[in-house]
């Protein structure tokens, strides 16, 4: 809450309010009318000690009534400080890979569970962007159209499970369901963000022709590679022997997802651990965030009628006593 005056010199007439209080205290105390009595053993005690302060309510009735005027000349004024906020937001498409090898232990605790956290971070973190889902394996489907129900995307991904899809790797067919979802998009800028472990093996599209068609809409893609470089540890449930780990070479088409990204004037990232996938998003998020424009504005009430209410007031009451208990008899 602000406060502030809006004619504020009116309040350099306060400064008077002491000299007329010392003219009404002492020098026109001095001064006054006479009248002549036979006997004034009557009058003092009619006065006595309560005269000398009721001679002072006027008077100071008087200042209060100015005082409180001035005051209500100054304009007192109470402020509300708002912001307007004005945004070009963004759509934002994530494509998840869900096809076995994501099951792999290079990052931890595993490839699709480290994806899933560190996306939903990615999308929590967003403030006016528009944020949709898209996964794939063999085939791709959309799980979340393009929404601002934040929750909603990061409980989704939450849900996610390697085998909800028949296994495979059809990155092309995912980049072009993830497309399709921004192609009549109105947004300023319009995003896919790609998460693989592989090369495309299945699908009618392939990333190629998929990043060609995001060129021709205005789209941006930004691809990235999961796992480490060799090998890594993948897990294998045995009948009789219980879960063993075996390692499998690490087999990701880095050349064509670069290719593909660099197509619709995005980047290509690799992540070998869950930390580098996490600074990964953080540069994309960076790099994709909205240009956010704040305007602040006060809007201020006028308070003067209370000081003026106030002013009035006391001086109807020392009229009231000046003619009634407080008489001055001449």
């Amino acid at each position: 809450m602000l406060y502030r005056f809006a004619d504020p010199e009116y309040l350099l007439l306060l400064v008077f309010i002491p000299l007329l209080a010392w003219w009404f205290w002492s020098g026109r105390s001095k001064k006054g009318s006479t009248i002549r009595y036979s006997k004034i053993e009557r009058l003092q005690a009619v006065a006595g000690s309560q005269g000398k302060w009721k001679r002072q309510i006027l008077p100071a009735l008087r200042l209060l009534a100015l005082t409180a005027l001035i005051v209500a000349f100054a304009r007192p004024q109470t402020g509300v400080t708002s912001e307007n906020l004005s945004t070009e937001g963004i759509d934002i498409m994530l494509a998840l890979d869900l096809s076995s090898s994501m099951l792999a232990e290079d990052l931890q605790p595993n490839r699709v569970e480290a994806a899933k956290q560190v996306a939903s971070e990615f999308v929590t973190g967003r403030r006016s962007d528009r944020i949709g889902l898209v996964v794939f394996a063999a085939e791709a489907y959309t799980q979340a159209p393009l929404t601002l129900d934040y929750d909603l995307v990061a409980n989704l991904l939450g849900t996610l499970e390697v085998g909800l899809i028949e296994d495979g790797t059809a990155i092309g067919m995912g980049m072009a369901t993830a497309i399709k979802r921004l192609r009549d998009s109105r947004a300023a800028s319009k995003v896919v963000i790609v998460l693989t472990d592989g090369r495309n093996n299945r699908g009618e599209i392939d990333p190629l022709t998929a990043a060609q068609l995001a060129q021709t809409l205005g789209i941006r893609v930004y691809t990235i590679g999961a796992g480490t470089r060799g090998e890594a540890p993948y897990p294998v449930d045995d009948p009789i022997l219980g879960r063993r780990y075996a390692n499998v070479r690490v087999d990701i088409d880095e050349g064509t997802l670069r290719q593909a990204a660099e197509t619709t004037g995005g980047r290509y990232f690799r992540a070998t651990n869950r930390e580098s996938l996490a600074e990964i998003y953080a540069e994309i998020d960076e790099l994709e965030r909205s240009a956010i424009e704040v305007e602040h504005f006060t809007q201020y009430g006028e308070l003067f009628p209370y000081p003026a209410a106030l002013g009035f007031l006391v001086l109807l009451v020392e009229l009231g006593l000046a003619n009634t208990r407080l008489r001055k008899i001449p």
